[in-house]
């Protein structure tokens, strides 16, 4: 007998997806939008949009359904797929035990792409939008990499400044939209965003403000008094979708072009402070708590900064996902030991959950199998994510007093990956904003280890750090010398 064909994921066809596939239950055509959300990438389907549609599902939420918008010319593809199929998703949920799928249909419209954002704006500047969510990655938000201040001299940055009616970002969307608000007297929104930075809403506030301020004082002054900007903490291991998953959603029996799949694990910490009213999400799971700053450590310094530890070392070993990279005695031998000696002494425990436990948490995640969660996915752009899960971490180790040789080893790590090659002398691909430079500087090093540390960018003045940069130039010089295998086992046995 021939093979069914997949059944094409659109909203007349969620009563015919195969049995055990979980779908809406919520009537779509009632749902009114409340949010805005900009960056609809994996992890937002996955997460955000789930916990709404989780809430959705319960009967809750009616009216605060989501609008995708983007601001990148290749936004558009994205937006192309999502209203082929009435802007469903569908999620797989990949467990060590098995997976299973369900569509998500809480987002209901996406908003044009226009280099001038005039959609976009016009969007937020409705009077039923009460929440603007953000995931625009780490190193989007215009942030000084030593200061840690607002990137005032980025050329996209001035262009808003100057051409506030049209601008290029998604800040300076925001901040049109915001200004139309005030004008009409609809009032402020809720700024969210959904990236891993610490102190996200506190960041997001200040690229807005600041952006704010050079074209319009006055402005500046009224968002600051008047929105909310909430810090949160996101949490779940979302892959990128490449021909595998893809074909994993068509043996399912559904022909959907954007397919996500993910870990069985989310968390969600905010503080509840929104300027506009929210949807109910603690009845989703969410936890609304005053001290979102240690959910944020813990996560962003073990996670991410454990993604980092051996994402790097998974490049120049040829091992294709961060579960491999697990699988690999010395790798995971590690993230253990970087993990519970070096950065757990570092952050505090939250509710339910001390540092310790969580690196078993973590250590069981990173080795789920069924994860296809490719190193070069998870290593790239570390030009931001090592300032942003690494480095305080060695600045706190400095401190403290406690042990930073680990946290040595990994940013000597980064510099051998840098180079571009891996130890099977195969090419890492361009895979930083700042490649080309970080491999001009890593190539360097390999005689002169001091230049990398010298990218004060990145490290700021520890360079200065004897201890530190002793340290580096150790490693360093032990890879390229001796191969990483050599210098895993060294570390394991320091």
């Amino acid at each position: 007998m021939a093979e069914q064909p997949a059944t094409r994921l659109s909203n007349s066809t969620l009563g015919h997806l195969p049995d055990g596939v979980r779908v809406p239950t919520y009537d779509r055509t009632k749902l009114t939008a409340g949010i805005v959300h900009i960056g609809v990438g994996n992890f937002h389907r996955a997460h955000q949009a789930w916990y709404l549609h989780s809430l959705m599902q319960r009967g809750h939420a009616q009216d605060w359904a989501i609008i995708g918008a983007g601001v990148r010319p290749y936004d558009e593809e994205q937006r192309r797929m999502l209203v082929a199929q009435d802007h469903l998703t569908t999620l797989i949920e990949l467990a060590p035990e098995g997976r299973s799928a369900e569509v998500v249909g809480s987002m209901i419209d996406y908003v044009p792409i226009h280099p001038e954002n005039a959609p976009l704006i016009a969007q937020m500047a409705r009077p039923e939008i009460g929440i603007v969510t953000l995931t625009v990655t780490e190193g989007g938000y215009y942030i000084d990499p030593v200061t840690k201040g607002f990137d005032a001299s980025h050329p996209d940055v001035v262009f808003d400044s100057t051409h506030p009616s049209t601008p290029k970002t998604a800040f300076g969307a925001m901040v049109a939209a915001l200004r139309v608000r005030r004008e009409t007297s609809v009032g402020p929104f809720t700024g969210l965003s959904c990236d891993n930075l610490q102190g996200n809403g506190a960041i997001l506030r200040q690229v807005v403000v600041s952006l704010a301020r050079l074209s319009d004082p006055d402005l500046a002054d009224w968002i600051d008094c008047n929105c909310s900007f909430p810090n949160s903490m996101v949490d779940c291991i979302v892959p990128a979708t490449g021909p595998k998953e893809r074909e994993l959603v068509l043996a399912l029996g559904i022909d959907d072009a954007v397919p996500v799949t993910h870990e069985n694990f989310r968390q969600w910490a905010i503080e509840d402070s929104f300027c506009a009213g929210r949807p109910c999400w603690d009845k989703a799971g969410v936890i609304f708590t005053d001290n979102v700053r240690d959910y944020e450590a813990l996560k962003i310094r073990i996670l991410n900064g454990g993604h980092q530890a051996i994402a790097g070392i998974g490049e120049v070993l040829s091992l294709a996902t961060i579960a491999d990279c697990m699988a690999n005695e010395k790798v995971a031998g590690l993230f253990s030991k970087l993990a519970r000696e070096e950065i757990a002494p570092l952050v505090r425990a939250v509710p339910g959950m001390t540092p310790e436990g969580y690196v078993d948490v973590i250590a069981e995640r990173f080795s789920n199998p069924h994860i296809v969660d490719t190193t070069r996915r998870v290593a790239f752009d570390g030009s931001s994510r090592h300032p942003g899960f690494i480095i305080p971490s060695i600045r706190d180790g400095l401190s403290a007093g406690t042990p930073i040789d680990g946290l040595a080893l990994v940013s000597a790590v980064w510099a051998r990956m840098c180079a571009g090659t891996r130890e099977n002398g195969s090419q890492i691909e361009p895979n930083d904003p700042f490649w080309d430079e970080l491999q001009k500087v890593a190539q360097a090093a390999q005689t002169d280890p001091a230049v990398w540390l010298a990218q004060t960018q990145y490290y700021g003045n520890l360079a200065e750090q004897a201890r530190f940069a002793d340290a580096f130039k150790k490693w360093l010089k032990l890879i390229w010398d001796d191969g990483m295998d050599a210098t895993l086992e060294t570390y394991l046995l320091s």
